[in-house]
């Protein structure tokens, strides 16, 4: 497979099967920082119109200075999701990017935060079903459309010092999969982007090796572009080879990173 100059694999891409990117309205949560806003860039780069949702309005504010139209929008509980798929009622989105997400500390024999366990929860697992449930009509009614859930390396095996978010992405993991089996068919394609540890404020005190942020969402995008069902970006790539050779050596590996 050609790499780039950076190292990583490029993503073949089939311009005659692939979504064209030009001129399609996205909306892409968690878009104002880290990994969202890497994909919000690329496809805004490719020609696409991109809406970004997020919290803090210090960066929604930057991201409007880049050209986006950006929402503010707590994710963590049902009236924010129900606000933002309020907000964009009657627009023409062809591409919903479930990326907002949030880690939390559950370590037994640890002091344990629950407020922010069921947040953890609710932002990642919850929030994605909730607005795709909202929207699915809409994007039903476009003439091609694509949701795109952002789930992790960590999906596929947890570490253990990640239990609540390792078990947030494997619940979105099984459900993308369960989506894209009743989509089958129809003008919906449902993509399942599964990024490494990059480099973002989340992962600030994760000593391991990081992929950029820019590449991830190069990758993911290539994905978009590709109308692939799964973007295994950087080393989950591997981790998902050696999964399938070997499942327990898998979680053995992984538990222990």
């Amino acid at each position: 497979m050609p790499r780039d100059n950076n190292g990583y694999d490029r993503i073949g891409i089939d311009k005659e099967a692939g979504m064209k990117l030009d001129g399609k309205l996205a909306l892409v949560t968690g878009g104002s920082d880290g990994i969202g806003l890497e994909i919000a860039r690329h496809l805004k780069a490719k020609g696409a119109r991109v809406i970004v949702a997020g919290r803090d309005e210090g960066r929604l504010a930057s991201a409007r200075g880049e050209g986006f139209e950006a929402i503010r929008a707590d994710l963590s509980n049902e009236a924010g999701c129900d606000a933002l798929a309020e907000t964009t009622r009657g627009r023409p989105i062809d591409i919903l990017v479930n990326n907002a997400g949030v880690g939390t500390h559950y370590v037994a024999g640890e002091p344990i935060d629950l407020a922010d366990v069921n947040r953890c929860i609710f932002l990642n697992l919850n929030a994605p079903i909730r607005l795709i449930a909202l929207m699915l009509d809409a994007l039903r009614a476009r003439p091609e459309a694509m949701i795109v859930n952002v789930t992790s390396g960590l999906a596929i095996a947890p570490n253990a010092r990640g239990a609540v978010y390792c078990a947030t992405k494997a619940g979105l993991r099984s459900f993308t999969m369960a989506l894209r089996a009743q989509l089958k068919g129809s003008n919906v394609h449902v993509l399942e982007a599964l990024p490494p540890v990059v480099e973002t404020r989340m992962t600030a005190e994760n000593t391991h090796q990081k992929m950029p942020a820019p590449e991830c969402g190069r990758q993911i995008v290539a994905a978009i572009e590709a109308d692939r069902a799964y973007a295994n970006v950087g080393q989950t790539a591997l981790l998902n080879a050696v999964y399938t050779l070997s499942p327990p050596l898998a979680r053995r590996v992984m538990l222990r990173y």
